[in-house]
């Protein structure tokens, strides 16, 4: 394997040749080439990708889409950019639900209170719609709702815990929006940024239900406060229908990671294709994954998954793919043959800008010079002040896709 001239700009190429692979638009285009919708259709579509997914619809639809609402996330699309087409778009909050997402909520259920019975729905769903758009229980307000999210987020708990959380203080989470469906029509396209595409996860299944969901949070370790507001929800949300529309993955991690195997391997890279999820801590997982990149062979390894931070009382900026990164720029300081790319596929890593980060083995001595100290910054969740001064974030803006986080590790070929 031939010795690269400059590595770092052959990882961010090959981030964007995953980004490529699993793009809202173009996913949503194949999937209704492959299986036309003919009736007139109103589009229903939330997440951090709806508007690329809405776009990707409109091409193929053409005048056959009668309308609808998108929800996203601020910055991802244009306030205006769909008025022409009948297409009300909304924003709420991430990662924290805000007003914003309450009143989206609400103009959701009211559009479809005033369809026509044989509508035919076509929703887009992808990451971020459990809190850009909600409709929480009675007597749940606002700043309830946002200290049950802060409480989640900074818990440490896998995203399948936290949804069945959301869920069960929602009248629209797994299943509810079944009851404003009624009897219409329903197809449903969806990008997964959930470990195993698990449908009741993605979004937290606006329109799966989860019979057993009393059963799966009372398996959950909670604070009275938290459990008294969930054991409200699940009497008041009822038993929702049993049965919803079909989930159809139009974009998946599995995709965008055998996207970059491709394009490794057809430069002649020694590629190890890693199939399970990286979960857990993500500064434990930073520490495995660098020091599987020291003891390997040379070559690319693609990694995938979603990590979590149990974050301090008053953490620093941030996100789990800056805290993986940091981890793992730890244990490869002084290293000059390795090379690790953590990022968000959505362009977004926490509460910051920056999809993630690209580290190697100069990041600390680097971040030395300007005074920072990487385990200070590591237990402080204070990584991206750290990789900012260090010169290894990774900004891509929005990327109109969410398939977790993409991880890709270099290992260059002996000069001797």
């Amino acid at each position: 394997m031939m010795l690269l001239a400059n590595p770092r700009h052959a990882l961010l190429e090959l981030l964007d040749v995953a980004l490529d692979a699993v793009d809202g638009a173009r996913s949503v285009q194949r999937a209704l080439i492959a299986r036309p919708i003919s009736d007139p259709v109103w589009i229903a579509a939330i997440g951090k990708a709806a508007a690329s997914m809405t776009c990707g619809a409109l091409e193929v639809l053409g005048d056959t889409c009668r309308g609808g609402i998108l929800v996203t996330k601020p910055g991802h699309t244009e306030p205006n950019r769909f008025q022409g087409l009948g297409i009300e778009v909304c924003f709420g909050g991430h990662p924290l639900p805000d007003a914003g997402s309450l009143a989206a909520g609400e103009r959701l259920l009211a559009n479809l209170d005033r369809l026509p019975a044989e509508t035919q729905l076509l929703f887009l769903l992808s990451g971020g719609a459990s809190a850009l758009i909600e409709s929480p229980i009675s007597r749940l307000g606002l700043a309830e709702l946002r200290a049950i999210n802060a409480w989640l987020l900074g818990s440490g708990w896998p995203i399948s815990a936290m949804n069945c959380v959301r869920q069960s203080v929602s009248r629209l989470k797994a299943g509810g929006l079944l009851h404003a469906i009624g009897g219409r029509p329903v197809r449903q396209l969806a990008i997964s940024d959930v470990p195993d595409d698990a449908p009741s996860v993605i979004g937290s299944g606006p329109l799966v239900p989860t019979p057993d969901l009393a059963e799966r949070v009372g398996q959950l370790d909670l604070p009275a406060w938290l459990a008294d507001w969930i054991a409200r929800g699940l009497v008041e949300r009822g038993v929702p229908p049993q049965h919803g529309p079909e989930m159809e993955l139009v974009a998946t991690l599995s995709m965008a990671k055998a996207a970059v195997a491709r394009a490794a391997e057809s430069r002649g890279w020694r590629v190890w294709l890693h199939p399970d999820p990286i979960e857990g801590d993500a500064a434990d997982q930073g520490r495995a994954l660098a020091q599987a990149l020291m003891a390997s062979a040379p070559g690319l390894h693609v990694w995938g998954g979603e990590t979590t931070v149990r974050l301090p009382e008053q953490p620093g900026r941030g996100g789990r793919n800056q805290h993986l990164a940091l981890a793992a720029a730890i244990e490869l300081a002084g290293r000059c043959d390795v090379w690790l790319l953590s990022a968000g596929t959505d362009g977004g890593d926490g509460s910051t800008e920056d999809a993630g980060a690209l580290i190697d083995g100069g990041t600390l001595e680097r971040a030395e010079l300007a005074g920072l100290d990487a385990r200070i910054c590591l237990t402080l969740a204070d990584s991206g002040r750290l990789l900012e001064a260090s010169g290894d974030l990774v900004y891509t803006g929005p990327t109109g896709t969410n398939v977790m986080d993409l991880i890709l590790g270099y290992k260059a070929p002996s000069l001797s």
